[in-house]
């Protein structure tokens, strides 16, 4: 009977420490995860085009353009206080080895005013929207609207550094730089995905190299044609 009531005064410090050991495991399976690292912006579906291996973004730094062919700020694009800095050249197809122009297509050779508006934010000239589209854009595999509207996917893809806005100055910078600067803020990019260009000491343009999907990839073809200056001047906006 002793042996029984000695069972009976432990069961309650019994049942105390098994309640305690349970909160404590509890505890330790609800401990927030160690910090990851912050995944690659993600990349909404888009048409995806043909007859070609992969893209190229160009990038035309527009007061480097805008000084040598509109000085007055006549265009919309070279406006004093438009302050542009890079804007889309153009959405290239690219092959491994060389590139496909001016392709035989069903498309209209002309773009309607109605849809090219609709991207003058990003090729600020009609003039311009519409070389595009012949010289490129047919031998994307994509009809007008389509290659447009991965054009505009492509540069929203693209996060661009600080050190590319407009500066109040002109700037130098060292072409590694602007490569490194680039890489440093898109998270999948590589310095091998981003050719340099330049006209004499100003940079010309930077072009960045995407796949059918918009990730970014490895260009060596179009790297071979970049800038072979160690850094370039960056002129300052209109």
């Amino acid at each position: 009977m002793k042996a029984i009531r000695n069972a009976r005064r432990l069961l309650p410090a019994l049942l105390v420490a098994a309640s305690l050991a349970g909160c404590s495991d509890q505890s330790t399976e609800k401990a927030p995860p160690a910090a990851e690292t912050k995944p690659a912006k993600a990349i909404a579906a888009v048409p995806v085009g043909s007859g070609f291996d992969f893209y190229v973004l160009s990038l035309s730094w527009s007061p480097t353009w805008c000084g040598d062919n509109d000085p007055n700020g006549k265009s919309s694009q070279c406006e004093i206080g438009g302050n542009r800095g890079l804007i889309v050249h153009g959405l290239w197809p690219q092959n491994e080895k060389g590139y496909p122009d001016f392709c035989p297509t069903r498309q209209s050779d002309r773009v309607p005013s109605s849809l090219g508006k609709q991207y003058l934010d990003l090729i600020p000239s009609m003039g311009l929207i519409g070389h595009q589209w012949r010289k490129h854009g047919t031998c994307s595999g994509l009809s007008q609207e389509d290659y447009f509207a991965v054009t505009r996917a492509a540069w929203n893809r693209l996060a661009l550094p600080a050190e590319l806005s407009p500066p109040r100055q002109q700037t130098n910078m060292s072409v590694n730089a602007i490569e490194s600067a680039l890489a440093a803020k898109n998270p999948g990019m590589t310095k091998d995905a981003v050719a340099v260009t330049c006209e004499g000491n100003m940079l010309e343009e930077i072009r960045i190299c995407f796949d059918k999907s918009l990730n970014f990839r490895s260009c060596p073809a179009v790297d071979r044609q970049a800038c072979r200056k160690d850094s370039v001047s960056l002129p300052p906006a209109p």
